[in-house]
């Protein structure tokens, strides 16, 4: 039997736990970053997120951006179409619900087109890549 204390915490836990979602973004240059995250930001509240870095290294190098987004927050602001230089490969995390309201967002936006999706138990990863209309 739980106590009164644990009833509330389990009530609290259970409001919260679809709605996060973390976003990151591969094989793209950095504008294209931005205007991923800015479609997002538009719609969601921006949580947290890893501040972009000088304009350009010189080299090889892999860069992931990344950011964590509140589904249940946010401007809901719709967005034009947007323009990508190249193809971005996108990695969504979080709870089932949340992660398919960021890809409908995405898709709104972007021609998108899944590469994998993988399940756990609250948790779903959906791998994308996304492209200009």
């Amino acid at each position: 039997m739980l106590e009164a204390g644990q009833e509330e915490m389990s009530d609290v836990y259970d409001l919260h736990i679809d709605t996060d979602v973390t976003v990151q973004l591969s094989d793209c240059c950095r504008e294209d970053a931005q205007a991923v995250f800015e479609v997002l930001d538009h719609t969601y509240q921006l949580e947290d997120m890893t501040a972009p870095g000088p304009k350009a290294a010189t080299g090889p190098a892999t860069t992931v951006w990344m950011a964590t987004f509140d589904t249940a927050g946010g401007r809901r602001e719709e967005t034009p179409p947007v323009h990508l230089s190249a193809m971005v490969g996108a990695t969504l995390t979080g709870g089932y619900h949340a992660v398919d309201e960021v890809e409908k967002v995405l898709a709104r936006t972007f021609a998108i087109q899944s590469l994998q999706s993988v399940s756990g138990d609250q948790e779903t990863e959906a791998r994308l890549l996304l492209a200009s209309r």
